[in-house]
């Protein structure tokens, strides 16, 4: 009717968002919208979180939702675990997941395996999340990777973000799964700015876990990466672009489950692959992709 009136119609604009606030939106719509949410670990509450990832929320949700835990990650885990087990859902921050391997028993054996060891009886709807992999001045202990230590574990789900559309995306989608899920993000992107389109800006706005995304479509070489090596991999396929040689990028988003099909029909169509991660190089997730393309298809 407006348009027969002759007035203008126009679609809400993409917007900037960066990758923090990307989170705590996610955050704030899932504590809104589900009763069993709630959020714990060191210093998200009353400081706002370390990253400021909750920065608004203890404020706005109370003390019961939004919980600072002390610095125990072996025992707010265990916490964490035994509430999922009786029906709320958790959203369990590590400080840097460096700092997981005090947990490591409560993430595997409690909550990876419960589903198995319980014949489905038990599930343990979860979500711990954190900065993953090297970030700038941090040394060796607050650098490491653990991509490829938590896709070998059975039970689990690990997403891996890279803009502000999959980290809300996928953190909405991973706090909604009946299954543990280890949500990998990185440091250096938090205060990065991302395009968000106007269906991300939807409180139900939610990305498939085990679905990787295209970036850039290519003809001569396939470049897979997760995290922020996808941003590298769009700076290398435009330098690339100007010598002739067109690169297919595709941000793997998902760990595990992985999609090897994307992969798979990239490759085929490129006839070759380059790997690109933050992680060590034997036994890594680049190193599960090269195997598997070079197993064969699956279709």
């Amino acid at each position: 009717l407006q348009q027969r009136r002759g007035l203008r119609l126009s679609a809400p604009a993409a917007i900037q968002v960066t990758v923090r606030d990307a989170l705590n939106q996610a955050l704030d719509e899932e504590l809104e919208r589900d009763e069993r949410v709630f959020l714990l670990g060191e210093e998200v509450a009353q400081y706002d979180g370390a990253y400021k990832i909750s920065r608004g929320l203890w404020k706005k949700y109370g003390d019961k939702r939004v919980i600072d835990t002390p610095i125990s990650e072996m025992g707010f885990t265990g916490i964490a675990v035994g509430a999922a087990m009786a029906g709320l859902r958790p959203v369990c921050e590590f400080m840097t997941f460096n700092f997981s391997m005090q947990a490591i028993d409560q993430v595997i054996n409690s909550a990876a395996k419960s589903c198995y060891m319980s014949a489905g009886s038990i599930s343990v709807p979860i979500v711990f999340r954190g900065p993953n992999g090297a970030s700038a001045g941090v040394a060796a202990q607050h650098s490491q990777c653990f991509a490829a230590w938590y896709g070998h574990c059975p039970g689990l789900k690990v997403v891996s973000p890279w803009s502000a559309e999959d980290a809300k995306g996928l953190l909405k989608a991973s706090i909604r799964d009946d299954n543990p899920v280890v949500m990998l993000e990185s440091e250096l992107l938090y205060g990065v700015p991302f395009e968000m389109s106007e269906q991300a800006q939807s409180k139900e706005f939610v990305i498939p876990i085990g679905k990787a995304k295209i970036e850039r479509q290519g003809t001569h070489v396939t470049l897979v990466a997760h995290s922020r090596p996808v941003g590298h991999c769009l700076e290398a396929a435009t330098v690339l672009a100007k010598e002739g040689v067109e690169c297919e990028v595709i941000n793997m988003r998902t760990i595990r489950p992985m999609d090897i099909e994307t992969v798979e029909a990239s490759v085929m169509k490129t006839n070759h692959l380059v790997t690109v991660e933050g992680g060590w190089p034997q036994f890594g997730v680049g190193a599960e992709i090269c195997a598997r393309i070079m197993e064969g298809t699956e279709f």
